[in-house]
């Protein structure tokens, strides 16, 4: 069975950073990628990044340039260093796991339980 486990989450001061962790475990068949997504209150949940099996990583515009996503695969471990902090990347914090199940698409399959990112002015 897999499970995502969050943590890292927290409250900070506006310009402030935190580190985002993400531990897996269990068996992903047709792994492609993972990612971090976000859903702020009263809002859908959106894309904040991603890493492919490759390296290759994806940023949302409105993250770009302040987040960074990484991995560390010998700790089955997928990080977020988010630094300058805005009152907008206020959320809870979602690790996903991305699978191929319809070629050639990439897809979340996985999610974990989340984690509060708060920022404050």
């Amino acid at each position: 069975q897999v499970q995502l486990v969050e943590s890292g989450g927290g409250s900070v001061q506006a310009g402030g950073s935190l580190k985002l962790s993400c531990t897996a475990s269990g068996y992903i068949s047709s792994s492609c990628g993972m990612g971090w997504y976000r859903q702020a209150p009263g809002k859908e949940r959106e894309l904040v990044s991603t890493i492919n099996n490759f390296g290759t990583t994806t940023y949302a515009h409105s993250v770009k340039g302040r987040f960074t996503i990484s991995q560390d695969n010998t700790k089955n471990t997928l990080y977020l260093q988010m630094t300058s902090l805005k009152t907008e990347d206020t959320a809870v914090y979602y690790c996903a796991a991305l699978t191929i199940r319809v070629i050639p698409r990439c897809d979340v399959t996985y999610w974990g339980q989340g984690t509060q990112v708060t920022v404050s002015s």
